[in-house]
């Protein structure tokens, strides 16, 4: 059983479950306040009915038991006594002997029936300490409110020497119809107000819970959208962003644009990694080509002379012994393998940037070469704590993208020191510049700036620049490019300062 409603509670929807929880508090919540008042009343009307019949029962201790029966006798008089109780249209007396024997009794207005009356000797009523108490009715309809009273001794005023009564006690007794109608009257009426109350309040609370459900259900929509493949969908934003709506539609946004950009950097990988294979294929295709071509001509004995063809073989293979090294180069540094395989030792970036003038003198004799500060000024110490080789490989490329990039006769500066707490080395030339797009591509693999350049000219494969980078990174440092169409370009190779 336990089982089966759990099923269907589970089954209902939240706003239906929602409903009933409020309806059934409410319903709980009325009762209880009903209980309540209904209580208060009775224990109110019951105060008045002992009130009274306290007053009636201190007049009938004194009288002699005949006169309050004549009266019921009397019809009209005992009738017109009755009516000024409030609250109570039965009343009975009786007088007790001190053992308890019931003498003259009566009932006022007459009638039949009459409360069910325990024992009360003497000791019994002295007991009841003139509390009222309650018993049921003859007829087994209703109850009575019962007050026993001790009777005056003898030599009090209206007492007798006949009067079997002398010295013992009275019973007074009110009937509580009239009580119980009017509670029962009340009660009646808070069911059927409570009742149409708790429809009109339920009524009210499904709209009321219907608005409130509104932004989940909006949000419900949302994510059955974003589920059919609308990563770009975010959740409406609520009125009031503080509530629990709010704050989980905030969530829900930052969750998606998490997944959206997650997405995004997973597609552009895949994009990335099928341009690098395309790439890769078309730069090993070059030099295997000619191999092969090459190979094929002597075996064909198109090559009377083999000498330069051996030297062109050779040349193709070194190239791509040189590539395919850049390559397994820049996947260590990717997965980070390569950086403890750095032989790290104190240098001076002073060494580099000396060479680095020798190169570019040798390679372009007519360029003017200049050796100064970072920004200016005589060259400046900047002790580094890292790879001498692997540094001289980042400068040798950066050398080599100003040489071949630039036009013969180009002004280049070479700058070395310390700026912020790091060892710099700069290279700076008066080129053409770059495009701010160029220059956001310029450490890409296989990217170049022109790409209508031959692959076999001397630009070679594109990778030089990529691996500057990964080898900067790789000692703790990094490369920024500042570059614009007409101005040159400056790279800064920025490492930690090791003193």
């Amino acid at each position: 059983m336990t089982g089966v409603v759990a099923r269907r509670w589970g089954g209902m929807s939240l706003r239906a479950r929602l409903l009933l929880i409020t309806s059934a508090l409410l319903a709980t919540g009325l009762l209880l306040s009903g209980s309540i008042v209904v209580g208060i009343l009775r224990a109110g009307l019951v105060s008045r009915v002992d009130t009274q019949l306290g007053t009636f029962g201190r007049v009938a201790a004194v009288l002699p038991p005949g006169l309050p029966a004549r009266g019921a006798s009397g019809g009209e008089a005992g009738n017109a006594f009755a009516a000024k109780l409030d609250l109570i249209d039965r009343l009975y007396v009786a007088y007790l002997a001190p053992d308890g024997t019931l003498g003259a009794q009566a009932r006022l207005p007459g009638g039949s029936g009459g409360p069910v009356l325990p024992k009360l000797d003497a000791a019994a009523v002295a007991r009841t300490e003139g509390r009222p108490f309650d018993v049921p009715d003859k007829d087994g309809a209703g109850a009575w409110r019962v007050l026993a009273l001790p009777r005056p001794a003898r030599g009090t005023p209206f007492a007798t020497r006949t009067s079997p009564g002398q010295g013992g006690g009275v019973v007074v007794a009110a009937s509580l119809d009239a009580v119980g109608a009017t509670v029962g009257r009340l009660r009646a009426t808070y069911l059927v107000t409570g009742a149409a109350l708790l429809g009109l309040l339920t009524l009210a609370g499904r709209f009321a819970i219907g608005a409130g459900l509104r932004p989940l259900r909006r949000i419900e929509e949302t994510a059955a959208a974003i589920a059919s493949g609308d990563l770009g969908r975010r959740m409406p934003g609520p009125e009031a962003p503080d509530t629990e709506v709010g704050r989980l539609s905030a969530s829900l946004n930052g969750m998606l644009g998490q997944i959206e950009r997650a997405f995004a950097a997973r597609t552009e990988s895949e994009a990335r990694l099928r341009r690098f294979v395309a790439d890769v294929g078309h730069e090993l295709r070059t030099p295997l080509v000619g191999i092969k071509g090459f190979s094929e001509l002597y075996r064909m004995g198109g090559l009377p002379d083999a000498g330069p063809a051996m030297a062109r073989i050779e040349s193709e293979a070194g190239r791509l012994t040189r590539l395919v090294e850049d390559l397994l180069l820049l996947a260590r540094l990717d997965e980070g393998g390569d950086a403890p395989a750095l032989d790290l030792a104190p240098m001076d970036l002073r060494t580099l940037a000396a060479d680095a003038r020798l190169d570019l003198r040798a390679l372009a004799p007519g360029r003017q070469v200049a050796l100064t500060g970072p920004d200016g000024g005589p060259p400046g110490s900047a002790p580094v704590l890292g790879d001498e080789a692997r540094l001289r490989q980042v400068v040798s490329n950066l050398v080599g993208n100003v040489v071949a990039h630039t036009p013969d006769g180009t002004p280049v500066r070479v700058g070395v020191g310390t700026a912020g707490g790091e060892a710099v080395l700069v290279i700076e030339d008066r080129g053409p510049g770059m495009t701010p797009g160029q220059a956001g591509k310029v450490f890409d693999r296989f990217y170049r700036a022109d790409p209508s350049r031959s692959r076999t000219g001397p630009g070679g494969a594109g990778l030089g620049l990529a691996i500057a980078r990964s080898l900067a990174e790789a000692h703790g440092g990094r490369i920024t490019l500042r570059t614009s169409p007409g101005e040159g370009a400056r790279f800064t190779l920025a490492l930690p300062a090791h003193h």
